[in-house]
């Protein structure tokens, strides 16, 4: 009987180019909920555009125009929107670069296309034809101290902006946020919502630990299946942290939404069944992103069952082509 390739050596060999889109605010957290599939799947596979790299004015223009980066009109969507669609049909592009260090642009450089492509930035979801060229969408959206004490961290840690530019940038963004940026929620397959724990906010900047939901309309095309399980012996007579586990229904504008809800830490052993599940769909072995840790995060749970969900759309349309 012939050998059934495992699922990477069947993306390697199809002239498919999924793309994976995530769209959230500056500093939402959108890199994070992706790197699973960047670790499962391996950069000869997957490629990562940052949608920064198509702002049309560097800083110092934008500031003179008065304009922020979340406006369309400060992006050149058709032209990210032609390089993904060349992407998608098999070509490389020439990339533009921003660089955050500078706030300038540095030179383009070569893009080659892989067989997953995953966008991140502010404006994936913007747009129709964007949205016809993704074929699982993420809409990541933290409670907003939440979202700002990143940003505040971030752009004056890694980007050299002072606390007060920060600030003054923040207050500067908040409309456009809520004009260009929120919106794309009615668009997203899947919506993760993230607030402090409710055993303590300073579980947060101490150990990562939040309150991350997963929102998502029932599934439709679910063609793997996998578990959650969890140890009650394991966990009534070892299990030291607080944790829990919430299903509900929650309404966001459009519609609706399938929401499950993780908050404190939870023993490796409970995400090591999520690992071995994704292995077993995927062939792809081992598959140890937490390896070695005593306890994991709602992060790193969140973070794998949108990995299945995204590998249940991928196999989907492997399987309808």
């Amino acid at each position: 009987m012939p050998r059934t390739p495992p699922f990477k050596e069947i993306i390697a060999r199809s002239p498919l180019v999924f793309v994976i889109g995530v769209a959230g605010d500056s500093g939402s957290g959108k890199t994070t909920f992706t790197n699973a599939i960047r670790e499962i799947f391996g950069p000869d596979l997957v490629a990562t555009i940052t949608l920064d790299d198509y702002h049309t004015y560097d800083r110092e223009e934008r500031h003179h125009l008065d304009i922020t980066p979340l406006h369309p009109d400060a992006n050149n969507l058709s032209g990210l929107e032609a390089d993904v669609a060349h992407l998608k049909q098999g070509y490389a592009i020439e990339k533009p670069v921003y660089n955050h260090a500078t706030g300038t642009f540095d030179p383009p450089i070569p893009f080659p296309s892989k067989k997953i492509l995953i966008l991140e930035g502010l404006h994936t979801l913007f747009t129709p034809a964007l949205r016809d060229l993704v074929d699982f969408s993420v809409f990541v959206d933290p409670d907003r101290e939440v979202k700002y004490a990143w940003k505040r961290q971030r752009d004056t840690g890694q980007r050299g902006y002072s606390p007060d530019e920060v600030n003054g940038e923040i207050a500067r963004r908040e409309a456009d946020y809520a004009t260009y940026i929120e919106p794309q929620r009615c668009n997203a397959d899947a919506i993760i919502r993230i607030g402090y724990s409710k055993y303590g906010k300073d579980l947060g900047p101490a150990k990562n630990v939040y309150s991350i939901s997963l929102l998502q309309n029932p599934m439709d095309q679910a063609v793997r299946n996998t578990s959650l399980s969890i140890d009650l012996t394991s966990l009534l007579a070892f299990h030291e942290s607080e944790f829990s586990i919430e299903f509900s229904t929650q309404r966001i504008e459009c519609s609706f939404l399938r929401s499950l809800t993780f908050d404190g830490e939870m023993n490796y052993d409970t995400v090591r069944n999520l690992e071995l599940s994704i292995e077993h769909q995927t062939g792809i072995h081992p598959i140890e992103m937490f390896a070695g840790r005593k306890v994991v995060t709602p992060t790193n749970i969140v973070q794998l069952l949108l990995s299945w969900r995204i590998i249940n759309r991928r196999i989907f349309l492997q399987d309808h082509r």
